[in-house]
């Protein structure tokens, strides 16, 4: 096994599989990557959190936002003071999903000619720092399958999980349509994408989708732990380990083929027909 060092960060180059030019194109284009208010930041003794902060939307997922979890992602890359990368949020909701009004303005062939959701997708599947999620309540779509490529995943008792991407003419991503079905089973994974299958989080922890299920008003403090625990762990064998259970390779393979479908049924007739629905039943 090859040891080497990405940023100052030792990490293991396992088969060579690792596209160390695509983490420098990323990091190039954090440059260009828009600011968002609705990011909240915090580094302390080694753990940077990153906090979905829109609660008026659920916190729905803007392009600025996923600009900002990717930057905040490449940051944990680029820092060797940062151990553990913590993804959460300020309210009693994960995230709702993807803004569905920039969907809708996407649809129309409108909005940036580049996302910023793929480089967070990337910068998850690139990571090397441990990740540790923090579920306070709903989440929906890539709130669902940003989970898979999380290490730990700590649930609130009242956390629901849902990927109904078919109920809006569109297709899962993340790589999802193949970690889902090998974490949870292909029936039940069918069943969420495509009759929309909700499962709590009892029903998340038994699939092996959660580590730990808490009651809501100690899930910050059980995240907190949890971190602070990895953080004082030997930073590269803990890195090494963790490259060497994921193939990131296949599952950027996997994410490009999402990818192109999802863009095509994002412009579809279906989709917008789907996005109109749901605006006026907002409106309703």
């Amino acid at each position: 096994m090859l040891i080497v060092r990405y940023k100052g960060v030792p990490i293991a180059d396992v088969d060579q599989r690792v596209d160390w030019s695509s983490l420098d194109r990323a990091e190039a284009m954090r440059e260009q990557a828009p600011m968002t208010d609705h990011l909240t930041t915090r580094l302390a003794d080694g753990v940077l959190t990153l906090a979905l902060d829109r609660p008026a939307k659920k916190n729905a997922l803007t392009d600025a936002m996923y600009g900002a979890l990717a930057d905040g992602l490449g940051r944990a890359e680029g820092d060797e003071a940062i151990r553990v990368v913590v993804i959460a949020s300020s309210s009693d909701a994960f995230t709702a999903g993807n803004d569905l009004g920039e969907f809708a303005t996407q649809a129309a062939g409108a909005g940036p000619a580049e996302r910023q959701v793929g480089r967070f997708l990337a910068a998850l599947v690139n990571a090397s720092v441990p990740i540790v999620a923090g579920v306070s309540g709903l989440a929906v779509g890539v709130g669902a399958t940003m989970l898979l490529h999380c290490d730990l995943v700590l649930m609130a008792e009242h956390a629901t999980l849902a990927t109904p991407f078919i109920d809006l003419a569109l297709v899962p991503e993340a790589a999802s349509s193949v970690l889902l079905p090998q974490r949870i089973g292909h029936a039940l994974a069918f069943e969420m994408f495509a009759l929309g299958r909700r499962l709590t989080a009892a029903e998340a922890l038994t699939h092996g989708l959660a580590n730990r299920v808490l009651p809501a008003g100690e899930l910050d403090a059980a995240v907190a732990e949890m971190a602070r625990a990895l953080a004082e762990r030997p930073v590269a064998a803990l890195r090494i380990t963790k490259q060497l259970m994921r193939d990131p390779a296949r599952l950027h393979h996997v994410m490009d083929q999402e990818g192109a479908h999802f863009a095509a049924q994002l412009r579809s007739h279906e989709a917008r027909a789907r996005f109109a629905a749901f605006a006026a039943r907002g409106r309703g």
